[in-house]
């Protein structure tokens, strides 16, 4: 696609897709054999279904607990903003990180709370938005499910945007060791796999599941950032979209306006497939409908 055409359609992204409060800020791997363990996620033959559901599976929904909700009032109003949306199903996935301890008890014990404040609509479940750092990696190795997406063997993994291991590879073997499945979120807004995208080409072909932020493919967090989501889709290389929601102005729990965004890239069949069948596949604890080898291009 020429640079004019991209520029002009994500002048048109952002402005048809933009929520109020929004800003816009101006080969395979040769070598690699190792792969999930029974290749648990990879799937090119399952039907993918046409319906219009929509299943969030990151979410920072849980009040009080992150940078996400700051109260119970702002959780209620994000789980309704998000069925309005047309989302089914929600997992709270509150941070694992430096600054934020994990208390897998005391956050299954607030999700219940907001269970009975918001009724069964949307489903709720819990996850975790976990920072890969040494120590994360050597309580998850042990006590996987503590971490894991509820009933399920999918694992959230968010990468320092100062710093990533040149030998990453070994930490995503040790957890596939343990039939843990990473799914890297958000590698468009991460500042160094901006610059080499073909990184993320290669851990896909390891079995690892990405996940890009909705309102980065409608050009929320900049130009870079959905310059390199589209460039993920057109390889093949995006398995789910999900909202990374955090709050009901800036950060919102909506799916819809992505999906739209994705079916100009890759298709209807494709883009309902990133907000509904792979998430629902992965909540479900089932083989990903589509999950393609990479386009290997430049």
């Amino acid at each position: 696609m020429a640079g004019g055409m991209e520029s002009a359609r994500y002048a048109r992204t952002v402005s048809d897709f933009m929520p109020d409060g929004f800003h816009a800020a101006p080969s395979r791997a040769g070598g690699a054999s190792w792969s999930f363990p029974g290749n648990l996620l990879k799937s090119s033959d399952s039907l993918i279904s046409e319906s219009s559901v929509l299943i969030d599976i990151h979410c920072h929904i849980l009040p009080q607990v992150d940078d996400g909700a700051k109260s119970w009032d702002m959780a209620q109003e994000m789980c309704r903003m998000a069925a309005a949306d047309g989302i089914e199903h929600i997992v709270a996935t509150p941070h694992a990180n430096e600054r934020y301890a994990y208390d897998r008890a005391a956050l299954s014990a607030a999700l219940n709370q907001l269970r009975l404040l918001v009724g069964p609509t949307p489903k709720l479940s819990l996850g975790c938005d976990f920072h890969l750092s040494y120590e994360n990696l050597q309580d998850a190795l042990v006590q996987p499910q503590r971490y894991m997406i509820e009933d399920s063997r999918c694992l959230l993994v968010e990468l320092s945007n100062y710093s990533i291991p040149s030998n990453i590879e070994e930490s995503f073997t040790q957890l596939g060791g343990k039939g843990i499945t990473p799914v890297i979120t958000h590698p468009e807004r991460n500042p160094i796999l901006q610059n080499t995208p073909q990184r993320v080409l290669q851990w896909v072909e390891l079995g690892c599941v990405v996940q890009v932020t909705a309102s980065a493919l409608t050009g929320s967090w900049g130009e870079r950032a959905w310059r390199t989501a589209d460039w993920l889709l057109e390889r093949e290389a995006v398995h789910v979209l999900a909202t990374d929601a955090h709050d009901t102005k800036h950060r919102i729990p909506v799916l819809s306006a992505a999906r739209r965004e994705a079916e100009i890239v890759c298709g209807a069949q494709v883009a309902q497939a990133l907000v509904d069948d792979n998430p629902r596949a992965i909540v479900s604890g089932k083989t990903l409908p589509y999950f393609p080898d990479p386009v290997m291009k430049r």
